[in-house]
């Protein structure tokens, strides 16, 4: 394969790299790979793990090109907080450098303009359809463990999951945090956009990045779209549930011409064989050095091959 270094964007660049397959072909389909949320490097690099690399050159491997690249919040976060502040939305932080991703593919001649698919994870899941509909224009979208609600109901979720496990002094102390953090989400739908740029909520973003975000459903997004669709998610994800998302993913696309869904038995939020079933240990799945499985890889290039 080839590796090269690319450069996202120019008022916010970001570093990045261009996997290319090495096997001849005049042109490839590519893959953009968007993160989940947090301020995330190329390799999506959590602990031990690296998905996005493993993804990206095990694709390769299989005749298909991907570009990955670091978050902005991760190399302009300071510029992000002097400029934007309480008036951030995932718009900036994410929507806008994927499409940025999407272009430089289609001008590169080594790729086939009309086989560019965007795989997002977690949160570039749930952010794809919009991501497709604002200037992406993908072939295809796949979204690895993603979720179809909106964030404060899995953010909810989320925290009464760790209460259910937590003990002693720390569960004590986390509901007190989570209270507080719940009653903000409650505020959401009550307040105005210019309210909501004015209550902090996470890392100096203000409840309307929240707002913003849940103002148009994956469900807005996808009712018209006849786009080809790969929903995956493994059975023993902690960070999304297979009941409400996967299953939620199935309800909303049950009309959908062009749907797949692929759920794998035993495999975390990262596509892993799952460590432990408690969402209180949700980290500790990243912590061991281990690779995406193969399986999943192989199953996301002969979904992309069948377009051919």
């Amino acid at each position: 394969m080839i590796i090269e270094k690319i450069t996202i964007g120019t008022e916010y660049p970001l570093e990045g790299l261009l996997t290319i397959p090495d096997t001849g072909k005049a042109m490839y389909p590519a893959v953009a790979l968007v993160h989940g949320s947090g301020a995330n490097d190329m390799d999506e690099k959590i602990y031990g793990i690296r998905p996005f690399k493993d993804i990206a050159e095990g694709l390769a491997k299989l005749g298909i090109a991907c570009i990955r690249y670091n978050k902005r919040t991760l190399t302009h976060g300071k510029k992000l907080v002097k400029g934007l502040g309480m008036l951030l939305t995932v718009k900036e932080e994410t929507v806008e450098d994927a499409v940025l991703a999407a272009e430089l593919l289609r001008n590169d001649p080594r790729i086939d303009s009309d086989r560019i698919y965007l795989a997002g994870h977690s949160m570039g899941g749930m952010l794809a359809p919009r991501i497709d509909a604002e200037g992406g224009n993908f072939a295809g979208i796949i979204i690895l463990a993603g979720s179809p609600r909106k964030i404060e109901q899995i953010l909810k979720d989320q925290q009464e999951g760790f209460m259910k496990t937590a003990k002693g002094i720390i569960k004590w102390i986390g509901g007190k945090q989570i209270k507080k953090f719940t009653e903000k989400l409650d505020k959401i739908d009550i307040l105005s956009d210019d309210e909501a740029k004015k209550v902090k909520f996470i890392g100096g973003t203000s409840l309307y990045y929240i707002k913003e975000w849940g103002a148009k459903t994956t469900e807005d997004y996808l009712k018209d779209s006849v786009k080809p669709i790969l929903v995956m998610h493994g059975d023993k994800d902690l960070q999304v549930s297979t009941d409400k998302d996967f299953e939620g993913y199935k309800a909303i696309l049950e009309n959908h011409p062009d749907a797949t869904f692929k759920l794998y038995p035993d495999l975390n939020h990262t596509f892993m064989p799952a460590l432990y079933s408690e969402v209180s240990k949700a980290m500790k799945e990243f912590k061991p050095e281990r690779q995406v499985e193969d399986y999943v890889i192989n199953d996301i290039a002969e979904w992309i091959n069948s377009y051919e």
